[in-house]
């Protein structure tokens, strides 16, 4: 592997934030054989999240697309084969040949070992951390001019849950709720809700299965209201409000996460660090059109 498919940036602190599914970039090998035009590919990806990591000291962000290999489901699952695999979308021309799928988990492999290393370093610091784990998703699937998805359903920030040990980490959960729902955003609050249609996927799990008393791991996923996810087009302004309203977590965040290195004794683990990446969570809707994991 020349070229990692990920890139950090460490700083001091114990507060983390992600953006694994930014990447756009797909092997030149991998992409002569891909049917997915360039345009649907980048659709489906998480574009400009990769600025939002700027709210904590250390990011981590992804470099490649999702379709060349997908950090945040399991490890049989990160390299898209059959359409179901990726909403119904036509990835490949043929089922690629072992040598592709085989150099895209050795990229995924390299990055969970990284991510081992800088979350092992933080933990010897630091005692606790904090990933903000930072995803968008769609809600405009009838077309550029088809009607939103039900909102009832669609929240405009979907915190996903569903691996956090709440005994631990309760408090420090309903403070950012309560923190990202109670900023002045532009045209009013934020609506901010649990598990409604994600509830996090293989990273989050991963983290909590290796870190089970010092790492919280926050599925964060954007309606893409911010942009136009047909085109492209970003809405600046909205952009860095949830920028900002992110920013302002951060202090509750991390005044929770001192709270509870003070309350805890903390175990160090041994833990195979790839061992927890073969199983991951899957959408609470599972209409390939409508959702899939983050």
């Amino acid at each position: 592997m020349s070229i990692p498919v990920w890139k950090i940036v460490e700083g001091q602190g114990p507060l983390v934030a992600a953006a694994i599914h930014d990447g756009h970039f797909v092997r030149p090998e991998a992409l002569e054989l891909m049917a997915i035009p360039e345009v649907e590919r980048l659709r489906e990806e998480d574009p400009y999240t990769w600025m939002w990591t700027a709210v904590a000291p250390t990011s981590v962000v992804g470099l490649n697309s999702r379709f060349e290999v997908d950090l945040n489901r399991p490890r049989r699952k990160a390299v898209y084969i059959r359409p179901e695999d990726a909403w119904g979308l036509q990835v490949w021309r043929e089922e690629p040949p072992p040598s592709i799928i085989e150099g895209s988990l050795l990229e995924y492999d390299g990055f969970y070992a990284a991510l081992e290393e800088l979350l092992v370093g933080i933990e010897r610091r630091y005692g606790r951390f904090v990933v903000f784990d930072l995803h968008t998703y769609n809600h405009r699937r009838e077309g550029p001019d088809g009607p939103e998805a039900d909102p009832e359903f669609n929240p405009q920030v979907n915190l996903g849950t569903g691996t956090v040990n709440r005994e631990i980490w309760g408090p420090l959960v309903n403070r950012f709720v309560a923190d990202l729902r109670g900023f002045d955003f532009p045209g009013g609050h934020l609506d901010v809700r649990e598990n409604v249609k994600f509830r996090g996927g293989a990273m989050s799990r991963w983290i909590h299965e290796r870190f089970p008393e010092t790492g919280c791991s926050l599925a964060i996923e954007f309606k893409k209201f911010f942009m136009d996810e047909w085109t492209g087009k970003l809405d600046e302004k909205l952009h860095q409000s949830i920028f900002e309203a992110l920013r302002a977590t951060t202090l509750g965040v991390t005044e929770e996460l001192a709270n509870l290195t003070l309350a805890r004794p903390l175990p160090i683990p041994a833990v195979n660090p790839l061992a927890a990446v073969n199983d991951g969570l899957e959408p609470l809707r599972q209409d390939p059109a409508e959702a899939a994991p983050a």
